[in-house]
């Protein structure tokens, strides 16, 4: 168990609306394919001058202003990202500038839709050690990566941000009780972005092939999350010393709405509410787990005592399992 208090939650999503329709007709589909595969209607997209720390910024000023601190009071940022703003520097260098939080060390952390549960770790370990408060944020801006013809891919994804203000026991507020981390790198070609690192940079082949967008096994991935998550879910319920009835809320990463009707059924939850942003967002990469959380949080779904479990997965592949107490 740990002393880390989650003292405030934000989100911030673009303000353009990216209809079924408008994704459909160069990706071979129609609007009513896309709901029914997928139970997405739609899903917001940056502005053509929008980068991912401007979303990741966004969200940080709304979860500060839900935890009650100004930016100077930050001792660490963490930016969970599979799409940064550059290859160099950490896109949370972007972000400490921007908020002006000079004390904050910041850098990023890639476990692509997993990568909140990842960020929230390494944040906690700071705070175990150090004290002080933590921002951390999970931000991904997928359009630019997706190929407009690829049905398997362009139709699940939008961009936005969410974020939480952690800080220690000396607060209140819902108490990280337990996180776990997971990596399948046997896995790893399930989900890629091909070209753009050292092994392939970009040239004039890589861009006639194709190879600078985002690709993913569908099949792969519905099998990995089938086969994995539910003995991972109930591992983890056993270490934190809690059985599936002791759930309350089940927030999950916004894959794709038949995934998580299958998921959740296979984890046999009872008394839990599963919680749902994808219809309007889509799957927003590591953003997406904190874009539930808070809409959860801001609805007032949540009430003292309640346990929460998060569950990301994707790309890696990888898992990462948080239990919260509200």
């Amino acid at each position: 168990m740990t002393d880390v208090r989650i003292l405030g939650t934000g989100a911030y999503v673009p303000e353009r609306i990216v209809s079924n329709d408008e994704v459909a007709a160069a990706a071979g589909v129609d609007d009513a394919w896309i709901t029914g595969k997928t139970g997405i209607r739609e899903r917001r997209w940056a502005a053509d001058g929008q980068a991912t720390s401007d979303l990741a910024v966004a969200a940080a000023r709304a979860a500060l202003r839900s935890a009650g601190i100004t930016a100077d009071e930050l001792s660490v940022i963490v930016v969970a990202t599979s799409t940064p703003d550059r290859p160099q520097p950490p896109t949370a260098a972007y972000v400490q500038q921007e908020l002006g939080a000079g004390d904050a060390a910041a850098f990023d952390v890639n476990a692509v839709c997993s990568g909140m549960v990842f960020a929230l770790s390494a944040a906690e370990g700071v705070l175990t050690r150090s004290g002080g408060h933590a921002l951390v944020i999970g931000a991904d801006l997928y359009s630019r990566i997706l190929n407009p013809a690829d049905r398997r891919t362009v139709i699940l994804f939008g961009d936005g941000a969410g974020a939480v203000v952690l800080g220690s026991s000396v607060y209140h507020g819902p108490r990280i009780r337990h996180l776990a981390l997971h990596s399948f790198g046997d896995l790893s070609g399930l989900i890629e972005v091909p070209a753009g690192g050292s092994r392939m940079p970009v040239d004039a082949r890589v861009l006639d092939a194709g190879l600078q967008y985002f690709t993913m096994d569908g099949r792969g991935v519905r099998d990995f999350v089938g086969d994995h998550l539910p003995q991972l879910v109930k591992g983890f319920l056993h270490e934190c010393g809690v059985v599936p009835d002791d759930i309350d809320h089940f927030v999950p990463h916004q894959a794709n709405g038949a995934m998580l009707d299958s998921v959740f059924a296979d984890l046999e939850l009872p008394r839990a509410t599963m919680h749902r942003t994808l219809t309007h967002y889509a799957n927003t990469g590591a953003a997406s787990l904190p874009i539930t959380l808070d809409a959860a949080a801001r609805s007032g779904a949540f009430t003292p005592g309640d346990l929460i479990l998060m569950a990301g997965f994707g790309g890696g592949m990888s898992a990462g399992l948080a239990l919260v107490e509200w």
